[in-house]
C-alpha cells in the first residue's frame, strides 16, 4: 500500500512539473478623467505599446462610430483599424468633464516589462490628440495620476 501511494505521489508530482505554467492575469482598473473642454463627446483609444512605441494591443475604444476612428491617429495606424483589433472592446464616447472607468484582466508579464498605455483622443470640430497621454505600465506607477496634454485631465490605473 505504501509503495502504491508513493508511486501515485511521484506520478502526480512528475505530471505537475511537466505541465506548462499557466499565465497569470491581474485585474487592472484604468480611470480616465476628461477636462471640461466644452465640446461633443470625445472618442478615445486606450492601447498598449512596447518600449519603442510600437502598437501591441487595443484595450478599449470609446466612441461607437468606426468611421471616426481614423481621428485616433496613432492607434488607427498601429491597429490598422481592423475590426478584429477592437471587436467587443468599444463603448460610448465620453462627455466633457466625465470619467471613463475600465477594468480589464492583463497578463502579469505586461507589468514592469517596458509596456506603455497610450490614449489618443478626438472631438468633433475640435483638435485630435495623438498620444494625449503616455503612461508606463509599472507596479511603481500604479495609483499615480498622470496629466494628459489634450482632453485627458488625468489617467490613473490600479491593480
Amino acid at each position: 500500500m505504501k509503495n502504491l501511494m508513493a508511486t501515485a505521489l511521484a506520478l502526480t508530482l512528475a505530471a505537475t512539473l511537466a505541465l506548462p505554467p499557466l499565465a497569470q492575469a491581474r485585474e487592472v482598473t484604468f480611470t480616465t478623467e476628461l477636462t471640461n473642454y466644452g465640446g461633443d463627446g470625445a472618442y478615445l483609444a486606450l492601447y498598449l505599446t512596447d518600449g519603442d512605441g510600437k502598437y501591441q494591443k487595443t484595450l478599449w475604444v470609446a466612441g461607437e462610430k468606426s468611421k471616426y476612428y481614423k481621428h485616433l491617429r496613432d492607434w488607427a495606424r498601429g491597429s490598422g483599424q481592423r475590426s478584429d483589433e477592437y471587436d467587443g472592446l468599444t463603448g460610448a464616447s465620453v462627455a466633457s468633464g466625465r470619467t471613463l472607468d475600465l477594468t480589464l484582466d492583463l497578463p502579469d508579464e505586461l507589468i514592469d516589462a517596458g509596456y506603455e498605455v497610450r490614449v489618443d483622443t478626438a472631438v468633433e470640430d475640435m483638435r485630435d490628440n495623438r498620444a494625449d497621454i503616455i503612461v508606463p505600465l509599472t507596479s511603481e506607477g500604479a495609483d499615480q495620476p498622470v496629466s494628459g496634454k489634450g482632453y485627458v485631465q488625468s489617467l490613473r490605473y490600479t491593480f
